[in-house]
């Protein structure tokens, strides 16, 4: 079994562990979360970006330690993190209710159209099946 891999985040070559990041990354990541927490505690009404702007953390990582529960939002009332689909700043799920009601949509007319195709052909074997013997004739 090959228990090596290239962390994600640095490239380096480790020892795969309990974690999917090299153990260099997993300190700085740790660090980063010091970093935005104790940022946070003095500074309960910050938003993302200020916060990401102060403590050098990326978004994508701010974002990270929102959805691990490491940075609570009860906590931090002007916090939120970017919709996965179209950015805008959101405080709860991945994606904010406008994507998910046009994702839903997507998916029903998708099921619609499968639905109307599968009646087509079952339609058109029916007409097949009933002309087969009306052509040798």
């Amino acid at each position: 079994m090959n228990n090596l891999d290239n962390c994600p985040r640095c490239g380096r070559l480790f020892a795969k562990n309990f974690r999917d990041v090299c153990p260099q990354c997993i300190r700085e990541i740790d660090r980063e979360y010091e970093l935005c927490s104790d940022y946070l505690r003095k500074n309960r009404g910050t938003a993302i970006n200020e916060l990401s702007d102060m403590t050098g953390v990326s978004i994508r990582q701010i974002t990270k330690f929102i959805k691990e529960g490491r940075i609570s939002l009860i906590d931090s009332p002007n916090l939120s993190y970017p919709c996965e689909s179209c950015g805008i700043l959101i405080r709860e799920d991945h994606m904010c209710e406008s994507c998910r009601a046009r994702l839903k949509n997507d998916v029903r007319r998708m099921k619609s159209a499968e639905e109307e195709a599968l009646r087509s052909t079952s339609a058109l074997r029916a007409y097949q099946s009933k002309n087969i013997g009306k052509d040798r004739t």
